[in-house]
C-alpha cells in the first residue's frame, strides 16, 4: 500500500487514482486521518489514506487531464489553451472564447481594505459634491427638521423606555442634530456604547437616504464626554507629532476613533491622516507624512 496525504481526502483520493492510473472504484483504500480545519488554524489536520489497487483492477492508458480549481487558475493558462483549441480563429466558437477572456481580464480588482475603510470615513466627513446633491430636491430646513421629527418620535414612542420628546435641530448646513434625553434614556447607549453605534448607524443611514444630510447624535451626553475623553487624550498626541512629525495612537473603540480621526485632520490637514487597523483587529489613527504612506 501507498500513503497519500493532501488537505481534504477528496485530494488524496485524486492523487491516489493519478498514482495508479486507474478508477476510485478500482482501489482498496484505508483513512488513516481526517482531515480539520481546526479553530483560528490551529489543530489543522491533513487528510492522510493508504491506497493499493484491486486484484483484477483495470489500468487507464489514456492521458489524465489535471483537474483545475478555482485558486490555480491563472489567465496566461487559459489564453494558451485557447490559441491551441482555436485553430481557425475566425470561428464562432474561437471568438466566444475570446470575449470570454477579454471579459474576464477587464474585470476591476477590488481595493485593498485599509483603502475602503479609510474611503468610509473620508466620504463621510466631506461635503457632499454638486452632481450628489442634485440627487436631492431642496427643502426648507424647517420642513425638513419637523418631518424628521416627527417621524423620530413616533418610532421611539412605541418602544418601552421612557423618554422625553427627542430634540431635532440643524448642526450645520450638512447635519442634523438629534439628542435624546429622559428617565431611560441612558439606557439606549448599552454596554461600551454598542447601541449607541447601531442607533447611529440606522438613523444615519435613514436620514442620508433621503435627505442627502450627515447625523449628530446625542444620547444623555454621552457623545459630550466621549469628545472631551478622547480631546484630553490628544492634546500631548498633537504637541508630539508637531515635533516628531507622526505618530500612532493607542487603540480606540467605535465612536472613539472617528472623534479622534476627525480632530487630527482638522488639526493636521497637510498630513496623511488614515484609520488603521493592527493584527489583533483593533482600530487605531495613524499620522504621518504622505511620502511615507
Amino acid at each position: 500500500m501507498k500513503k497519500f496525504e493532501a488537505t481534504c481526502l477528496e485530494e488524496a483520493y485524486e492523487l491516489a487514482t493519478n498514482e495508479f492510473n486507474c478508477s476510485i472504484t478500482d482501489l482498496k483504500i484505508d483513512i488513516i486521518q481526517q482531515s480539520s480545519k481546526g479553530f483560528l488554524g490551529f489543530g489543522r489536520k491533513t487528510a492522510i489514506i493508504m491506497a493499493v489497487p484491486r486484484r483484477g483492477a483495470h489500468h487507464h492508458n489514456r492521458r489524465r487531464e489535471p483537474k483545475y480549481r478555482k485558486n490555480c487558475i491563472k489567465i496566461e493558462e487559459v489564453s494558451k489553451k485557447i490559441a491551441e483549441n482555436c485553430k481557425d480563429e475566425h470561428s464562432e466558437e474561437c471568438q466566444k472564447a475570446k470575449r470570454e477572456l477579454e471579459k474576464y481580464k477587464s474585470t476591476p480588482k477590488l481595493k485593498e481594505k485599509d483603502s475602503i475603510f479609510d474611503n468610509f470615513y473620508t466620504e463621510c466627513n466631506e461635503k457632499f459634491d454638486e452632481k450628489s446633491n442634485k440627487l436631492f430636491i431642496k427643502r426648507d430646513q424647517q420642513e425638513i427638521i419637523d418631518e424628521i421629527k416627527k417621524d423620530v418620535n413616533m418610532l421611539f414612542g412605541q418602544t418601552c423606555f421612557l423618554l422625553d420628546e427627542i430634540k431635532v435641530d440643524f448642526y450645520d448646513e450638512e447635519t442634523v442634530y438629534i439628542e435624546f434625553t429622559g428617565e431611560d434614556s441612558a439606557l439606549l447607549i448599552g454596554k461600551e456604547g454598542y447601541r449607541y453605534k447601531a442607533l447611529s448607524y440606522i438613523l444615519f443611514n435613514w436620514i442620508n437616504e433621503k435627505y442627502g444630510l450627515m447625523l449628530r447624535l446625542e444620547i444623555a451626553e454621552f457623545l459630550k464626554n466621549q469628545e472631551e475623553a478622547i480631546h484630553n487624550y490628544l492634546e500631548p498626541v498633537i504637541e508630539n507629532i508637531k515635533q516628531n512629525g507622526s505618530y500612532k495612537t493607542k487603540p480606540l473603540d467605535g465612536i472613539l476613533v472617528h472623534i479622534a480621526l476627525k480632530r487630527l485632520r482638522e488639526e493636521f490637514p497637510d498630513k496623511y491622516v488614515a484609520v488603521k487597523t493592527n493584527q489583533r483587529g483593533d482600530k487605531y489613527v495613524l499620522v504621518n507624512e504622505y511620502k511615507a504612506k
